[in-house]
C-alpha cells in the first residue's frame, strides 16, 4: 500500500524558525529548542491565565511551567508588526503569522504564533495543472498547507515560467510581512491590502494598473471578491487562489463561493422539455461558466483530489451523479495518480461492490451476504474498496488502513458494535442489488433536489400562514443545505436533527 507522507518530498525549508522563537517567553523557547521535532514546529498557543502549549503535526504538549500572564503577551507584541483589522501581524522579513484574541475592551487574552514555511516541491502534485495557464481553486481545511503551495505557485509561475506574477496579499500572509517580499515568492510582485475589505478592489486594481498575466490571492471569502474574481478571469488573467472549503460541493452551496464554480439557478422548464428529461418542471442548473475551470481538494501535504472541467462536474452534481476527483500524490519523488470514476446513481447495476472489513470477522461477514443476497463482495486489500466498513472502537483508533481509505476518497462506513444484527441492518441496505444503494447516495437525482425543493418552499408558506414548527422529510448534507439555504433568504429559522439516515431539516418561525 503507498504510504502517503510529506517526507516523501524533497524540499528545501526556508522557515526563520528563530526569529520566531526569540520573541517568545523564555521558558517556551528552552522548550522548544530542546526538543525533537523543533524543525516541525506548527504553532504556539498563549492564552492569559494558562499553561502555553505548542503544536506538532502529530502532538499538542502543555509547558507546565507557569501560566501566560499580560506581561509574556505584552512582551511578545513589542517585538512585532501592528496588527491589522484582521487581528493579525508577522515578523519582519519572515512568512510567521501571530494572531490576536482579545477581550471585550480589546485587551489582547491570548496570542496564536503559527510557523510560515517556503517549502519547495510542495506543488509537485499539481504543477502540469499550475503551469496549463487555467485558473486553478485551492481547497482544504485551515492548516493543511494552501497558503504554502500558494507561495510556491508563485515562485515557480514567476521564475520557471518566468510569468509576470502579482500576489495580493492580505495579512501579508503569503510574501511574508515589511515592506520587502520574501524571496520564497520569486520574482513576483507583492500588492499589500490595507484592509481585508478591499481585497476585491486591489484585486481589481492590480489587473488595471500592472499588466499581470497571473494573480495569486488567499483566502477568497466574499461575494465581492468572487465577482471580482469572475471580472479578472474574463480579462484573460489567470487565477490561482484558495478558499476555506473541503471540497468542490461545500463551494457550490456557499452562497458566497458559488459563483467561483459556475453559481446555480432555478430553471422553469416546458411540459415538453420536462416530460423529455424525465424530471419536475423546476430544476436548478449551473448559472454560466465557472471563474476557476481546476478545483484542487488538498486531503493532506502530499496528496490532493483533482476536478478538471468544474462546469461539468457541477453539472454532474446538480444531475444527481456522484463525483469523483483524480487523486494524486507524491512517492519517491515521483508523481502517482489515480483516475477518477463517476457514477450515476443506479449505474453498474451488474457489477459487485467491493468492501473492506477492519475489525470485522470475514467469515461471518461472507456468510451474511450469501444470506442477504447483498451485491458485496469482501476484499482484501482497502485500496481497491469502495466501502471501508469499521466499528465505532476501532474508527476512535485511527488506524493506518483508515487514514490510507480515506486519502483515496473511499466511503467509510461504522457501526456501533461487531454484532450480526448491526451487520444484517448495514446489508439490507445492498440486498437485492445495487439499485436499493440509491437511497444512501451523496446526491439523489435531479427530480429528488427539486422535490426537496419545493417541500422546503410550501413548509416556509405554511410557516407564513402561522405555523410555528415544520418538520421536512429527511435528506442527504448536500441537499439539506440547499434547502437551509433557501429558508435563510425568506427570512426563516432553520435548524439539523437526527442522526445518519434520519437527519432532516426543521422550519422554525422566528419569535
Amino acid at each position: 500500500m503507498v504510504q502517503h507522507s510529506i517526507n516523501n518530498i524533497e524540499f528545501d525549508s526556508e522557515n526563520d524558525l528563530d526569529e520566531l522563537i526569540s520573541i517568545l517567553p523564555i521558558r517556551v523557547q528552552d522548550y522548544i529548542n530542546t526538543h525533537r521535532d523543533k524543525e516541525h514546529l506548527v504553532e504556539i498557543i498563549l492564552d492569559l491565565g494558562k499553561p502555553p502549549e505548542v503544536r506538532f503535526p502529530n502532538s499538542q504538549e502543555t509547558i507546565g511551567e507557569g501560566e501566560v500572564n499580560h506581561v509574556d503577551l505584552q512582551s511578545l507584541i513589542s517585538r512585532i508588526s501592528e496588527f491589522g483589522d484582521d487581528n493579525r501581524a508577522g515578523i519582519e522579513r519572515t512568512l510567521h503569522r501571530i494572531s490576536v484574541i482579545r477581550n471585550r475592551k480589546g485587551t489582547p487574552v491570548g496570542i496564536t504564533c503559527r510557523v510560515g514555511r517556503a517549502i519547495e516541491g510542495t506543488i509537485q502534485n499539481i504543477q502540469d495543472l499550475v503551469m496549463s495557464g487555467e485558473s486553478v481553486l485551492l481547497l482544504g481545511k485551515p492548516g493543511v498547507g494552501k497558503t504554502t503551495m500558494l507561495r510556491e505557485v508563485a515562485r515557480v509561475l514567476s521564475e520557471t515560467a518566468n510569468k509576470r506574477v502579482v500576489i495580493v496579499d492580505t495579512s501579508n500572509e503569503i510574501a511574508g510581512d515589511g515592506d520587502v517580499p520574501h524571496s520564497a515568492i520569486g520574482k513576483s510582485r507583492r500588492m499589500q491590502v490595507p484592509s481585508t475589505a478591499l481585497q476585491h478592489q486591489i484585486m481589481i486594481e492590480a489587473v488595471e494598473n500592472h499588466m499581470p498575466e497571473v494573480i495569486i490571492i488567499d483566502e477568497m471569502s466574499t461575494e465581492s471578491e468572487s465577482l471580482a474574481a469572475r471580472t479578472i478571469a474574463e480579462r484573460g488573467v489567470q487565477l490561482i487562489a484558495t478558499a476555506h472549503a473541503n471540497n468542490l460541493e461545500n463551494v457550490l452551496t456557499n452562497p458566497t463561493l458559488s459563483d467561483l464554480v459556475g453559481g446555480t439557478q432555478t430553471v422553469t422548464l416546458g411540459d415538453i422539455e420536462a416530460k423529455r428529461r424525465k424530471t419536475q418542471k423546476t430544476i436548478l442548473e449551473r448559472k454560466h461558466d465557472p471563474t476557476f475551470p481546476i478545483v484542487v481538494e488538498i486531503v493532506d501535504r502530499n496528496t490532493v483530489s483533482v476536478h478538471k472541467d468544474v462546469g461539468k462536474r457541477v453539472d454532474e452534481i446538480l444531475r444527481g451523479k456522484k463525483i469523483n476527483g483524480e487523486i494524486r500524490w507524491i512517492e519517491k519523488g515521483e508523481l502517482k495518480v489515480k483516475k477518477s470514476q463517476n457514477y450515476t446513481n443506479g449505474e453498474n447495476n451488474n457489477s459487485m461492490i467491493k468492501l473492506y472489513p477492519f475489525g470485522i470477522s470475514k467469515g461471518s461477514l461472507e456468510a451474511l451476504i450469501k444470506d442477504s443476497g447483498a451485491s458485496i463482495k469482501v476484499i482484501d486489500n482497502e485500496s481497491n474498496a469502495k466501502i471501508f466498513l469499521t466499528t465505532k472502537s476501532h474508527y476512535a483508533r485511527k488506524p493506518k488502513a483508515l487514514k490510507n481509505a480515506q486519502n483515496l476518497g473511499i466511503s467509510v462506513h461504522v457501526l456501533r458494535k461487531n454484532t450480526k444484527d448491526q451487520l444484517k441492518k448495514f446489508l439490507e441496505k445492498y440486498s437485492g442489488g445495487v439499485q436499493k444503494i440509491k437511497s444512501s447516495s451523496a446526491f439523489e437525482n435531479n427530480s429528488s433536489v427539486n422535490i426537496a425543493l419545493e417541500e422546503v418552499h410550501y413548509g416556509i408558506k405554511q410557516i407564513f400562514d402561522g405555523e410555528h414548527r415544520i418538520e421536512l422529510n429527511t435528506q442527504n448534507s448536500f441537499i439539506r443545505r440547499l434547502q437551509h439555504k433557501a429558508a435563510t433568504k425568506e427570512g426563516i429559522s432553520s435548524i439539523s436533527i437526527g442522526e445518519g439516515s434520519n437527519r432532516r431539516v426543521v422550519l422554525e418561525k422566528v419569535l
